[in-house]
């Protein structure tokens, strides 16, 4: 029988001291070349021992691998130069130096298969791999060749589409698109943006899903977040075509957010991965605060259709914390779960 309320992360989860700066995002590589390789898969090892340690039961590889979710992938890709840079506005929050897009995008090779084909070799649970969006991807990147927003991201689908159906013959059971630019760019995801994500999945049979959130907990996610007001209604905007659209799992930040519960609702038959856990604070919930959440999603999502997660990716956050977030995820699941079998 299938566990009810499995839990998972977002993403990301913080790198050993020894592979990378912590908390720090698109930290350098401490190992040197030749050590590297080995270096990345100990960790992705570490990586999910902790995550089987803290109880969660859709694993990944905590994104050990790559420097960073979005421009590790774009590394890969012909057709963008990274000694060109150009300073961009990363979803209308903060300026980052990124490379530009010089001539068509294609794959001349698989990017992720190999570390993922290694994390199925390690456990028999669940795992989910964790891709960027095409859209995100628009949006950490200078377009000179293209001059078009939405021909560059259904080139990126196509792509993706490609490293998508890979991870799946590699034995991945959930292949997440991570989309923060959902929240930003409204009349994109509407007109384009979701066609596009039909597009990265299509032909898949495993489990699909997107994450939106309102992005890691730096200095630039968390201003922005204080002039959003009481109540951050973002998701409004784009959960009903998400409703209609052929994506299985709708990843969204919960737990200490202003997001009126209530918006759940509009997405009510597809399965969503409710984040319980809070990436932008030190502070670890308790497993009751973990179950609070879960309990509100409840009313608005079915049992059988919720999967408590985290808010955002956890990579900025040190080791010991990320742990005990899990620790609390997991116990306030269990929580939920019994009080669900309890049930008449």
């Amino acid at each position: 029988m299938k566990k009810l309320l499995p839990t998972s992360t977002a993403g990301s989860l913080p790198k050993p001291s020894w592979l990378a700066e912590p908390e720090t995002l698109w930290s350098e590589w401490k190992l040197p070349a030749e050590e590297l390789p080995d270096g990345k898969q100990d960790a992705l090892c570490l990586s999910l021992h902790e995550q089987q340690l803290a109880g969660v039961d859709i694993v990944s590889d905590g994104e050990q691998t790559r420097q960073h979710f979005v421009t590790t992938f774009i590394e890969h890709l012909s057709g963008v130069d990274f000694t060109k840079r150009e300073t961009v506005r990363i979803r209308n929050r903060y300026d980052a130096s990124v490379p530009t897009v010089v001539g068509p995008v294609s794959r001349p090779k698989p990017v992720f298969v190999n570390d993922a084909k290694f994390l199925r070799q390690q456990t028999k649970q669940p795992i989910k791999w964790a891709l960027p969006g095409p859209m995100t991807m628009i949006d950490t990147l200078y377009d000179a060749h293209y001059k078009s927003r939405k021909d560059l991201a259904w080139e990126f689908a196509k792509i993706l589409n490609q490293e998508a159906r890979e991870l799946e013959a590699a034995g991945v059971d959930i292949i997440q698109f991570d989309e923060p630019a959902f929240n930003v760019f409204f009349d994109d995801v509407n007109d384009w943006g979701i066609a596009c994500l039909e597009r990265a999945i299509e032909g898949l049979t495993c489990e699909t899903a997107v994450h939106i959130c309102y992005g890691y907990g730096i200095k630039a996610n968390t201003d922005w977040k204080k002039t959003l007001g009481n109540e951050w209604r973002q998701y409004e905007a784009v959960l009903p075509k998400l409703q209609q659209s052929n994506i299985d799992i709708i990843s969204l930040e919960c737990h200490n957010s202003r997001v009126p519960v209530e918006l759940l609702g509009l997405i009510r038959g597809k399965k969503v991965m409710v984040g319980a856990i809070d990436v932008a604070t030190d502070s670890i919930e308790t497993p009751e605060e973990v179950a609070a959440t879960l309990r509100q999603a409840l009313k608005y999502v079915d049992a059988d259709k919720l999967y408590p997660c985290t808010n955002c990716g956890m990579a900025p956050l040190a080791r010991h914390v990320a742990t005990g977030k899990l620790k609390a995820l997991a116990a306030g699941a269990d929580i939920v779960r019994k009080e669900l079998q309890a049930l008449p």
